[in-house]
């Protein structure tokens, strides 16, 4: 196909628009043979191939019966398959984009449910006087307990998240889970947190815009957000980087993403020897993909010259943080330090894990695989016994269970820790 198009352009070029048209016609025969195997799923036979094949191929070889100038034909094929890979590039970008605004986007019901809970919050008065008592228990700073931070502005996600975890500890009053979210999802979040049963844990919920502190001067972020280029950043993915200043009291903490679920309980990570490091993460090099050079741009020299391009990749989604550790080693200054190196997009593109690869380079202590298995928003063959033996289990990639396009098979692994009793559940989620 490549080849003809080329052709259909000489073929113009030299006046012979009959040529030119036949060569158009039977590529369009080729591309309606690969949008049916698309639409389908399975794979183009040879019955279905051969007469496409043969005569296009029998077009082609009219075309260099022709005596067009062989120089000009490899140049026009040359600029012809550049402008393809150009197109190729940039759609691959606009589809990482497109699938990760597809994946944070929320459905009707999730936008009825938020407005609900909103409505809640600001016509109940004891349900705020009831936060303000929440914000000031000495539990939130009690380091005896165990502490999880979850930042999301997805309120039934971070259910889901706080339900699993709850229903597999074995002390769950002894649970402690700090929520931020954005000023739209603040009163929702608060709303449902303090009207639903959570077995005597304890959960905070905190609006991000309050953070007074986390402003242009100090967070490289905040400037790179006001750029008309990096509308796709979003500043909750980037809290995790400030968890020591969030919360500056406490001295261990578990991180969760809002698309995870818990199976086992997991205070037993408190326990864990990291060894002098700050962050304990699940590595994520069995293949070569999730090596250092895949993330970075290793023909950059502040790159190359500082970091092992086959270092092993991690997974964000469920870490265990040594906070002291963390402040000892200055982390959040090193991302910040990498964030303004990187004003210009040309050490990586998008994602929170290129800076934290950086960032925390020589401070991870890897855990066991089954702690964390990733993959359940995009990969729809993982071994049943890898997530039933797995403490927690990630959908990431695109393909969420809240969504439509989640994958089936997965989805009933999310949906047991829905409270579907709750009567605005009922009312927006179920109808």
């Amino acid at each position: 196909m490549t080849l003809a198009k080329a052709y259909v352009i000489i073929a113009k070029e030299h006046n012979n628009l009959y040529l030119a048209w036949e060569l158009s016609k039977r590529i369009r025969s080729c591309q309606l043979l690969l949008s049916k195997a698309a639409m389908r799923g399975e794979p183009i036979t040879a019955e279905e191939a051969e007469p496409v094949i043969s005569s296009l191929s029998y077009l082609i070889f009219k075309a260099q019966g022709s005596h067009y100038d062989i120089a000009t034909t490899i140049m026009t094929m040359k600029s012809h398959i550049q402008a393809l890979e150009e197109r190729a590039n940039a759609a691959t970008v606009q589809s990482t984009v497109f699938g990760q605004l597809v994946a944070e986007a929320l459905p009707k019901s999730l936008h009825c449910l938020k407005l609900k809970l909103t409505v809640d919050w600001l016509s109940k008065l004891p349900l705020q006087a009831l936060a303000e008592e929440n914000m000031n228990s000495p539990r939130v700073v009690d380091n005896n307990l165990y502490h999880f931070c979850i930042f999301s502005d997805n309120v039934l996600a971070t259910s889901v998240v706080v339900n699993s975890t709850i229903s597999n500890a074995d002390h769950s009053k002894q649970l402690v889970f700090h929520i931020v979210t954005n000023g739209v999802s603040f009163g929702a979040m608060q709303a449902w947190f303090l009207t639903n049963d959570f077995r005597g844990a304890t959960v905070e919920v905190q609006n991000i815009e309050e953070f007074s502190w986390l402003n242009v001067s100090y967070a490289p972020v905040v400037k790179q957000l006001l750029d008309k280029d990096s509308r796709y950043l979003f500043l909750l993915n980037h809290l995790r980087f400030y968890i020591p200043e969030i919360y500056p009291q406490l001295e261990k903490i578990v991180f969760l993403d809002d698309d995870v679920v818990v199976q086992k309980d997991l205070t037993q990570l408190f326990s864990l020897d990291l060894h002098g490091n700050v962050n304990g993460a699940v590595e994520t090099c069995l293949e070569s993909f999730h090596r250092y050079y895949k993330y970075l741009n290793f023909s950059n020299p502040i790159i190359s010259s500082k970091f092992d391009p086959q270092a092993c990749g991690w997974a964000f989604g469920m870490n265990v943080f040594d906070l002291i550790a963390w402040r000892k080693a200055n982390i959040t200054a090193r991302y910040h330090f990498w964030q303004e190196q990187n004003a210009d997009r040309t050490l990586w593109k998008l994602g929170t894990l290129p800076p934290a690869l950086l960032a925390f380079y020589g401070l991870t202590e890897p855990l066991d695989r089954r702690w964390h298995v990733l993959g359940l928003g995009y990969d729809m063959n993982i071994d049943d016994r890898l997530i039933e033996s797995a403490a927690v289990i990630h959908f990431n990639g695109n393909m969420k269970p809240w969504l439509r396009l989640g994958i089936g098979r997965y989805k009933p692994l999310w949906k047991r820790y829905i409270n579907e009793s709750h009567p605005y559940y009922a009312d927006c989620v179920t109808s």
